[in-house]
């Protein structure tokens, strides 16, 4: 015999009940069936609203009522053929009476027992199992229905009765051994006791009731059909890549199912698991798929390349409570102090952690039981409290669980260091960990905040190693951002294939708007984004980053503005990477500058200024290799400004340094205002941060400025800056001539040597390294301790976007 077990959206209503009708058909046909079903979707609740209601003397519950009755009404018109639908009618009719009177005797007396509320929940399955037979019985199968409640004989708990395992296996029994219909339908979650009184096993409680009667009658197999094809590797609802679980151990089972995956009630899996029966779990709404079997008796055992975890679950709505002083070291019974004070006020402790030193315990609740348990611990204390041997209990709520599962954990090293690894490198606090002996089971207590984004990194660290997720937020779409935007693009599909990487371009910011999406923005929305997006500011689009909490984050800043900066500190707290093409911020006081790098070190995330100095030349990146190699920098000579080395190769007297100038910003090797690359301020700051990578507290205002701009170019608009370098041309041919006649270039050049730097336009000969450099590139010559004769030269494009972009690109692969 099977054990079918359907629950309340596989029976919402008659579409979904002539699926389940097919199912019952292909099983019975097979082998005789017993079937358990659930009250149609949302008919308990419905149920318990009406009574609470009633309680409080509000009429809303006879509109309830009304609405239970109409729903039940429909459900045997639609079921059952015209000509035998009267007495069924009736039969609605009559029990929505009962429900009436009961409801009234509610509303007169203004109170609801847990004794009247398990009656008046006990209705939902009643009706129910009643209707779904009738429906069989009208198409002509052998079926028979049972009042399980009846047979199964628990206490008088009310709402979570307790089980006579011994009376209710002898009544199944003789039932079924009296009975040998080959479908038997009956409902599930209700009971009786002694006294014949209507008890309840507990929200969920169907399961159970089928796996009682499984377990009593030694069943085949115990099949759970519902609305999910099965177990999954995580809730589906938070981690969208979830996949269902083809086979799973009972002690794997019973973990995931405590901790939040709800496909299952904790409680039913132990009658069939002592049995050993084999449990399955299908989907109703897609039978052919395979569902997830639940045994002792499994095929991966025998695989030694399985899986190490099998599942990720997770549990809201959590409180911590600890106990601690010095006044429990080394005392014998205090933890079963405790533990027994709670258990008499009913309160479950979910659970339980405490170091070797004994000096706390903690514990996990449900968060609604918090200040009920605070209230009885400090009572249950008071005395050691008052002598101060213990302190007041410390309550946190806002906290979730998030376990990992998996029988295979088990003596595997480095299972806990990968799963804390990777929930450190996200910025996620573990605020308590416990793991039993048997080591199938490792988890931990987090803010709740953080429980979804836990359960991506723990899924796809332990589930999707194939692929990893990168969420990327890019505050800048000018002539860097567009490319690098077109870049990523461009090259995702060969990074997902080459090195398993996917880049999710998650948001995009400019100065004017923003737009956000979880799963990335793809090329075609991209390239109307704007007409999609909300108003924004800098700040606004940090704040929704860090809101939105994405693992495996990384803000991408190809602005030049001076407010996006300001929110690198707290996108750092938060665990996010960030790449800077954005000078700024590296720039800054100095103490800031510290402060951005430290904290990215104590977060465990990356903070990348690559393109900060050449573009995409590797300069920044060679100095931090030097450095940690052991060498030291003693000096740097440089060219780093592609726009004043393309300037400067293009101004030859047949054109106008402005015309010369012009050409330049209109092929996109100045920034807007040209005025802050011809200032020498860009290069200024360049060879600052190239002082500080190299260990070098410099500030700013310590670097020597020599300008060539007469004092009225930087005055004015971009417009009037242009009409001054005309005014001025013979000033900028006269530098040029004096170059000539001394056999020399021009070049913009910055040095840095013995602690001080400077940058300003020198004359260059032709047996300098920097003579031969053409367009717009960049040089960089580094003499350290151990490149002293010969210095290290890194050379080439150091202007233009596509470059520039290249190189932010590839910081951004190296941050994650």
């Amino acid at each position: 015999m099977k054990i079918l077990k359907f629950g309340g959206t596989s029976v919402a209503h008659s579409q979904n009940i002539l699926l389940v009708e097919n199912i019952i058909r292909k099983e019975s046909s097979e082998d005789r069936i017993l079937v358990i079903v659930s009250a149609l979707h949302g008919v308990t609740d419905q149920l318990i609203k009406a009574a609470e209601s009633a309680s409080l003397k509000d009429e809303n519950y006879l509109n309830i009522l009304q609405y239970l009755e109409e729903k039940h009404i429909n459900l045997v018109k639609e079921l059952i053929p015209v000509a035998n639908q009267s007495s069924w009618l009736s039969f609605v009719k009559k029990h929505c009476n009962d429900l009436e009177d009961l409801y009234n005797g509610i509303a007169v007396l203004g109170e609801l027992t847990d004794r009247i509320k398990d009656k008046i929940a006990s209705y939902g399955e009643f009706l129910s199992s009643q209707i779904i037979a009738a429906r069989l019985q009208e198409q002509g199968l052998d079926c028979l229905w049972m009042n399980s409640a009846d047979l199964i004989k628990t206490d008088s708990n009310f709402t979570h009765a307790k089980v006579d395992f011994s009376l209710t296996d002898l009544n199944l029994k003789n039932y079924l051994s009296e009975h040998s219909n080959r479908i038997i339908i009956g409902p599930g979650f209700i009971a009786s006791d002694s006294k014949n009184n209507r008890t309840t096993l507990g929200r969920g409680g169907s399961d159970y009731t089928a796996s009682i009667i499984a377990a009593a009658v030694h069943a085949e197999e115990l099949q759970i059909w519902t609305d999910v094809s099965g177990m999954m590797t995580a809730d589906p609802r938070l981690a969208s890549n979830a996949k269902p679980i083809s086979e799973i151990s009972y002690h794997e089972a019973m973990e995931l199912s405590h901790f939040g995956a709800k496909v299952l009630y904790p409680p039913s899996i132990q009658p069939v698991m002592v049995k050993n029966i084999d449990l399955l779990i299908k989907n109703t709404f897609a039978p052919e798929a395979q569902g997830t079997l639940i045994s002792h008796h499994l095929k991966k055992a025998e695989n030694k390349e399985q899986q190490i975890a099998v599942g990720v679950s997770n549990m809201s709505h959590i409180a911590l409570v600890t106990l601690e002083g010095s006044g429990m070291v080394g005392i014998p019974g205090i933890s079963a102090k405790l533990f027994q004070c709670l258990s008499q006020e009913k309160i479950n402790i979910i659970l339980i952690t405490q170091g070797s030193s004994e000096h706390s315990i903690t514990i996990a609740i449900n968060e609604k039981d918090a200040f009920h348990a605070e209230s009885a611990i400090n009572s249950a204390f008071a005395d050691d409290i008052n002598l101060e041997r213990v302190y007041p209990v410390k309550i946190e709520t806002g906290l979730a669980i998030v376990a990992l599962v998996g029988e295979n954990m088990k003596s595997r090293s480095g299972v806990s260091a990968k799963m804390f690894g990777c929930l450190g490198n996200n910025g996620i606090n573990i605020r308590a960990i416990a793991q039993g002996s048997s080591e199938r089971n490792i988890s931990i207590v987090i803010s709740e905040k953080d429980s979804k984004k836990a359960v991506n990194i723990l899924h796809e660290e332990f589930f999707e190693s194939e692929i990893k997720q990168i969420h990327l937020y890019i505050c800048g779409t000018g002539n860097v951002g567009s490319k690098l935007i077109q870049q990523i693009y461009d090259q995702n599909e060969y990074l997902k294939e080459t090195f398993l990487i996917n880049l999710r371009i998650a948001g995009i910011s400019n100065s004017r708007n923003m737009m956000f999406s979880d799963q990335g923005i793809s090329h075609e929305n991209y390239l109307n984004w704007e007409k999609q997006s909300e108003k924004a500011s800098s700040r606004e689009f940090a704040e929704e980053i860090i809101q939105r909490n994405l693992r495996n984050s990384v803000f991408v800043d190809v602005t030049a503005s001076p407010d996006v900066p300001e929110m690198y500190e707290s996108l750092l707290n938060r665990s996010i990477n960030i790449v800077a093409c954005n000078k700024i911020a590296a720039s800054s006081d100095f103490e800031k500058y510290k402060t951005l790098k430290n904290t990215a070190r104590n977060h465990n995330c990356s903070f990348y200024f690559e393109t900060n100095v050449g573009a995409g030349l590797p300069v920044i990146g060679t100095i931090n290799d030097l450095i940690k190699s052991g060498d030291k920098i003693i000096s740097i000579q440089a060219v780093l400004s592609g726009t004043l080395n393309f300037v400067f190769n293009h101004y030859d007297s047949s054109r106008t340094f402005s015309e010369v100038v012009a050409q330049a910003q209109k092929e996109g090797y100045t920034e807007p205002d040209p005025r802050l690359d011809l200032s020498g301020t860009d290069v200024a700051r360049k060879i600052l941060i190239l002082a500080r990578e190299a260990g070098y507290p410099l500030q700013f205002g310590q670097i020597e400025n020599i300008s060539f701009l007469p004092e009225e170019c930087m005055q004015g608009s971009v417009e009037d800056f242009y009409q001054k370098l005309t005014e001025y041309e013979s000033h900028f041919k006269s530098l040029l001539n004096d170059a000539q006649n001394n056999g020399k270039i021009l070049k913009y050049t910055a040095e840095f040597e013995n602690g001080k730097a400077k940058v300003g336009l020198q004359q260059v000969a032709s047996d300098s390294d920097l003579f031969h450099l053409y367009g717009k590139d960049n040089i960089v010559i580094f003499k350290t301790l151990r490149y002293s004769e010969q210095p290290l030269v890194i050379k080439g494009a150091g202007a233009g976007a596509e470059v520039t972009a290249s190189g932010v690109f590839a910081d951004i692969i190296r941050s994650i």
